[in-house]
């Protein structure tokens, strides 16, 4: 099925990017096979070394452009040319595939290169970039977070990248100096 946050999701395996020393859960190959597994194709698999390092540039791109658009400015244009050098690299859309919950692209994941793993993360960054929800990205209001999320709520003023995480984090730091005033 097509996810038009596929994309941020893949942007977001890098976090808390305000602090010193982001996390990072993509370290190896075999991280990165896994997360495509979990959330791409149950056939894809781990890349060389250097397939490995065009996944991470291509992610870092990604993000750029995104985070861009979140505050509201313009991506910058090598980032933008990257992109669409990424997906005029990537494979083609051409055949669809029936699944449980609808439809999707059928894509040969047995390759062995990022651009063809990695094809629909790219295709859900162009259709989301294209698409009728780019006003609804957003950026965690948490300046260590980094976090980049698609705002669905009724209101669309949604400011954090979860209640659970950051939105906790933010109402505890305001009570605590609150109580620490009083």
């Amino acid at each position: 099925m097509n996810r038009p946050d596929l994309c941020l999701e893949f942007v977001n395996t890098r976090y808390w990017r305000g602090q010193e020393t982001p996390t990072e859960t993509l370290n190896s190959a075999e991280d990165l096979g896994a997360w495509t597994a979990a959330n791409v194709s149950k056939e894809a698999r781990p890349l060389a070394r250097r397939e490995f390092e065009r996944a991470i540039e291509a992610r870092e791109t990604i993000w750029r452009v995104f985070d861009a658009t979140a505050r509201g400015k313009p991506p910058a244009a090598p980032d933008l040319e990257a992109l669409n050098g990424l997906l005029a690299a990537s494979p083609n859309r051409t055949t669809l595939r029936r699944e449980r919950s609808g439809f999707s692209w059928d894509v040969d994941m047995r390759g062995s290169t990022a651009l063809g793993q990695l094809a629909p993360v790219l295709w859900s960054a162009g259709d989301l970039l294209t698409g009728n929800k780019l006003d609804k990205v957003r950026r965690c209001a948490n300046p260590e977070c980094g976090w980049l999320f698609l705002d669905d709520s009724r209101a669309g003023k949604r400011r954090w990248c979860s209640m659970s995480a950051c939105g906790n984090r933010a109402k505890a730091r305001r009570h605590y100096h609150k109580s620490r005033e009083a």
